[in-house]
């Protein structure tokens, strides 16, 4: 698949996630898509979409900074504002099959609100 498609893709994803557009995002995971970040070990579609998506939009914007691309896989660099002020910066690894996202790796970033860090919480 072409580069340009695989960043088409990951940018559709992002405004559907944004929008909170569930049914468009369900249309882009495999069926046996997996999700892990700090919290999660590659949890399941219906895992996923129970503990990860919001019930309601919780972003004032979700804006693509950068897209870093392989044949199969791509790095994609994000910073969020949430709609109660709170920005931070993630990286994510998207796999994908075909013209569908596999997998879905998150790297959190710093979070900040007013300008002011915020500390996140530490494993014991």
């Amino acid at each position: 698949m072409a580069a340009k498609a695989r960043a088409e893709l990951i940018r559709f994803y992002f405004a559907a996630y944004q929008a909170n557009e569930r049914d468009v995002a369900e249309t882009m995971l495999t069926d046996d898509f997996t999700f892990t970040s700090p919290y999660d070990d590659a949890i399941d579609r219906a895992t996923y979409f129970a503990r990860c998506w919001p019930d309601s939009p919780v972003f004032k914007s979700i804006t693509i900074e950068r897209i870093s691309e392989d044949v199969d896989a791509a790095f994609v660099l994000y910073r969020c504002e949430t709609l109660d002020g709170k920005t931070f910066r993630n990286t994510e690894l998207h796999a994908f099959r075909g013209d569908q996202l596999r997998s879905v790796e998150v790297y959190f970033g710093a979070s900040y609100r007013e300008g002011v860090f915020i500390p996140q919480n530490q494993s014991s």
